[in-house]
């Protein structure tokens, strides 16, 4: 058991190593959506390219920064209000 959990660990170890210049500088990798504005890798953002709306996510691959699909369409968040008025509750000013 001990031999099968070194063996996990020591494969495990290159995939989580950063991505360095011949320095030893860490490469800072990054995706940026349509604006430029920077977003980390793991972060999933929802994109629209050619009239198509998909959740992609900030990943590598072959040491590339790059999106990838991850779900079609986007996630969205909507307020029925057709059903009830919004209740309104007293706020003790005090607190």
């Amino acid at each position: 058991m001990i031999r099968l959990t070194l063996a996990f660990v020591l494969i495990a170890l290159p995939a989580v190593a950063d991505v360095t210049y011949p320095s030893g500088k860490t490469v800072d990798c990054y995706c940026t959506d349509r604006t430029g504005s920077r977003i980390e890798l793991g972060q999933t953002i929802c994109m629209q390219v050619d009239g198509r709306m998909f959740m992609a996510q900030c990943q590598m691959s072959l040491n590339v920064p790059m999106w990838r699909e991850v779900e079609q369409g986007c996630l969205s968040s909507s307020l029925d209000r057709s059903d009830q008025p919004l209740q309104s509750v007293p706020v003790d000013a005090h607190i």
